[in-house]
């Protein structure tokens, strides 16, 4: 059959194919369009470690604050003690602390930064002097249930598992953009065509987790932390180049002792690291940085590819993890907390030595629901809504009012937590933040 020019302009203009049979063309047409329709219909993406947005609360912070990543205005360059940051008629379920900047998620899936924007991990424009030190929201497609934030990037998950993210990742030698393309000062979508359930940052790299158990990983590959580029390629993509590391690649992982491939249910990251959980086992994979024994395989060789960490998957079951510039902390499933790595400043919490743990030791903590890591400092959630702190107390992270550093878990203290309890923990560079019950009672 020989198409009407009629016909063939309504092909070009709607992009539908016409099955060439008499009579029934336009049926057939609509017909697939409303199969497409349907096939295009999103489903919500949840996972167990996004925020519940019906439980809202403050945004507390302390710490160094003189690039405004406290939230606290322009006059404000440190607290000692848990500040409360002012997000205007805003319900927050989630802050998160990145290297020089904080991020917020409200209970609607809006995002609110503020901090260090110098490459664009803020997501938005901080021209007028003094906004950047201030809360300000983000504008990009969707409805945000998840974020993460590294040294100078940032991102953001929706509803419907699309992730979209902002600003630089660096390497040994300085920017390398976060994309092929550069810098990104506003919120650009990374993984089209997947699904995502959870994100994860490192101080320069990005990890997807999609809803059929891959990882996805870009940015700086230096210490292994991609999990996917070998060292040869390592520095900026070797003879690859740049879309090599900047452009997400899927992560290849063999199960332990087996030639089946390994399907992940959870990710996390620290600054030069990258850990994940098997779906079907929930052993933990690790790669990337190791010089300290951060990655628990009792050695100090770094992984360009994920193995197999004996002590966190026979010896104690992990729950989560999350680790700072050298050392990494815990979660089991009982909630009890477990560190590993370097020992100097405290930040492992077993007391005044400064050795190395090479295997996940068990600090002395009531029951817990959450860990966090800042670069050397450590943080656990209790399931009472106490934060214990310990670790380097130079920035004052620690929220103990003092800056000395504090080598076993001590309990955050201020006018701003007595009467309200922890939700959730987050260590930054120089800061941390908290998100704490609305009202203080």
């Amino acid at each position: 059959m020989t198409l009407s020019e009629e016909q063939q302009n309504f092909i070009f203009q709607e992009g539908t194919v016409l099955q060439q049979m008499p009579g029934r063309g336009r049926k057939r047409a609509r017909e697939s369009e409303g199969e497409n329709k349907v096939a295009s219909k999103k489903h919500k993406i949840t996972h167990p470690s996004h925020p519940d947005v019906t439980v809202t609360g403050v945004v507390l912070a302390c710490g160094e604050g003189d690039v405004g990543q406290l939230g606290l205005g322009p006059d404000v360059m440190e607290k000692s003690r848990p500040a409360l940051v002012n997000i205007e008629n805003q319900k927050i379920v989630s802050a998160v602390a990145g290297g020089m900047h904080t991020v917020c998620l409200t209970n609607k899936g809006e995002v609110y930064t503020f901090g260090c924007n110098d490459e664009g991990a803020l997501g938005r424009n901080t021209s007028e002097e003094g906004s950047e030190t201030l809360p300000g929201k983000v504008d990009f497609l969707g409805r945000g249930i998840q974020l993460s934030a590294g040294d100078s990037h940032s991102a953001v998950l929706t509803d419907e598992g699309k992730v979209f993210a902002w600003g630089n990742f660096r390497d040994a030698n300085g920017k390398i953009g976060l994309t092929p393309d550069g810098i990104m000062e506003k919120p650009i979508e990374m993984l089209p065509g997947e699904t995502v359930v959870k994100i994860a940052s490192g101080g320069d790299h990005l990890l997807c987790l999609t809803e059929k158990g891959e990882i996805y990983s870009c940015g700086c590959a230096e210490q292994g932390q991609l999990g996917r580029v070998a060292e040869c390629f390592s520095v900026r993509g070797g003879r690859k180049g740049l879309d090599y590391i900047l452009k997400p690649g899927v992560i290849r992982c063999l199960r332990h002792k087996s030639r089946k491939r390994v399907l992940f249910d959870d990710v996390f990251c620290g600054q030069y690291m990258s850990y994940a959980r098997e779906k079907e086992t929930g052993a933990i994979y690790a790669w990337g940085l190791n010089n300290y024994y951060q990655l628990g395989t009792n050695d100090l060789e770094n992984r360009f590819v994920p193995e197999y960490v004996t002590s966190m998957s026979e010896n104690i079951k992990v729950m989560m993890v999350d680790a700072g510039q050298h050392h990494a902390i815990c979660l089991d499933t009982a909630g009890k907390v477990y560190t590993v790595g370097r020992g100097e400043y405290g930040r492992l919490g077993h007391g005044d030595s400064n050795e190395e743990k090479r295997v996940p030791a068990v600090l002395d903590l009531p029951p817990c629901k959450q860990v966090a890591a800042g670069q050397a400092v450590s943080y656990a959630l209790t399931e009472s809504g106490e934060v214990y702190a310990w670790g380097m107390g130079t920035s004052q992270q620690l929220g103990s009012g003092e800056d000395e550093d504090i080598t076993t878990p001590q309990k955050m203290t201020g006018k701003q937590l007595n009467s309200r309890k922890v939700i959730a923990v987050s260590g930054g560079g120089q800061h941390t933040v908290l998100l704490a019950s609305e009202e203080a009672s």
